[in-house]
């Protein structure tokens, strides 16, 4: 196995090794007490041995469904929102084509709904839909979820009309609850397919469920792997009590040091636009898992060059408040030369003899260089290759140290009562009987 890599080097300027040797205690005895099961909130612990557990029929049966879906489908529309959707697309994201409408190769094409209430965003994607042949993936544990209930009611009313009540019935599949809630009880009566959403694993660490499975799988990608790449994450993860042979370990160690020091803000950053989901994914992770009793890290991304012509300036120079975890692919997939130009007017033939990948990582090391040299700490995560082995790696690694890190910063991971703030205000602002 081409194990996670996490350098820490970057952060001598913030921390040194003897800071986050002292740490190690800490964080393995927040690991036992995850693997034990006897701190707060394990009750969600499911996801712990989730890669071994898998249930090989459920799965069989969703590669069946998906089978079935795909051979009369152009686009699968995946109603779901936060960890009902992030990991999924997450994923696809990560694999697929940036021009991926363009270029579906037989497989259906994903797009999201139940992430937004935007109106305009909704009369879109009917307009879409009229000239499409999709099935449906609704997710939701509750299914009265304001944002995704809404799409559903939505989505569900434009299939009917298209295909016909049976027809869409069965082009309709509901990952939920196994016994109640609003949507299990809508899928027993309309006769959908359905999978659960295990009781002991929250949203957003679902992705390795029918949560994310199944749309990964539907977008043509080998769900097997990804959960083999999780499994031999797990066995690492499980194993070493050394910081130095468990990156999740180390990772961790080292994020609740900084917090310690001072920093206030972690930003995921990668020179692949592909992997922004990736961050959008990891920001819910340990935004909701940490964000608590007034503690953690607030978690932001970067998308580099790009975002280093608005937000550069700022953290080269703004208030020293953050981190910055930069996740580093070795490998690229492809490669793409710069062309020479006997005029030579940009004044760019310097780089005719280079890659757009070459080119790309020497400024992802002139970045770090000028970053850490401007006072921000840098981990660095490397990984070989961007493939579902890889990324069912990545999504073990973050939610083990996850739930470490969360037990080192001495909060529950696994609860998330501030999210139901708004949803009163919102209630009582909309009438909602009760409200």
């Amino acid at each position: 196995m081409e194990q996670i890599r996490v350098k820490i080097g970057h952060t001598a300027n913030k921390i040194d090794q003897m800071v986050v040797n002292q740490l190690a205690a800490e964080v393995v005895a927040a690991k036992r007490t995850l693997l034990e099961g006897t701190g707060a909130g394990n009750d969600f612990l499911g996801w712990v041995n989730l890669p071994e557990e898998i249930d090989s029929t459920m799965l069989a049966q969703l590669k069946a469904d998906v089978a079935r879906l795909s051979a009369k489908s152009q686009v699968l529309v995946v109603i779901g929102i936060g960890g009902s959707y992030l990991g999924a697309r997450m994923v696809i994201e990560a694999l697929q084509s940036e021009f991926a409408m363009a270029q579906r190769g037989g497989k259906p094409f994903v797009v999201y709904a139940g992430h937004t209430l935007g109106e305009d965003y909704y009369s879109q994607l009917l307009k879409f839909l009229d000239n499409e042949d999709y099935s449906v993936a609704v997710i939701s544990k509750s299914g009265t979820t304001t944002e995704p209930a809404v799409a559903f009611r939505i989505v569900k009313a434009h299939l009917e009309q298209k295909y016909g009540k049976a027809e869409a019935a069965s082009r309709i599949v509901a990952i939920t609850d196994a016994a109640k809630g609003a949507l299990h009880g809508i899928a027993v009566k309309e006769g959908y397919p359905m999978y659960v959403i295990p009781d002991n694993v929250g949203g957003r660490f679902s992705v390795l469920t029918p949560v994310g499975l199944l749309p990964i799988a539907m977008a043509g990608y080998d769900v097997d792997r990804l959960l083999a790449g999780a499994r031999d994450m797990r066995k690492v993860c499980i194993a070493s009590d050394s910081l130095e042979e468990n990156p999740a370990l180390m990772y961790a160690a080292v994020r609740n040091a900084l917090y310690r020091n001072g920093v206030k803000v972690e930003m995921m950053v990668s020179a692949l636009p592909s992997l922004r989901y990736m961050a959008e994914w990891w920001k819910q992770l340990y935004g909701e898992s940490e964000g608590k009793e007034h503690k953690g890290l607030l978690p932001h991304s970067l998308s580099i060059t790009t975002d280093l012509h608005s937000m550069g300036q700022y953290v080269q120079e703004g208030e020293r408040l953050m981190m910055e975890t930069f996740v580093k692919v070795k490998s690229p997939k492809c490669r793409v030369p710069v062309p020479s130009d006997e005029e030579n007017l940009d004044g760019i033939n310097y780089l005719v003899s280079k890659t757009l990948t070459e080119i790309n990582d020497c400024a992802t090391e002139g970045t770090i260089e000028a970053h850490v040299a401007g006072g921000v700490p840098v981990v660095e995560i490397e990984v070989e290759q961007v493939d579902e082995y890889t990324l069912g790696q990545l999504i073990y690694f973050f939610e083990f140290a996850c739930g470490v890190s969360g037990y080192t910063l001495g909060v529950n991971p696994f609860d998330q009562p501030g999210v139901e703030a708004y949803k009163k205000n919102m209630f009582r602002l909309l009438g909602k009987p009760g409200f």
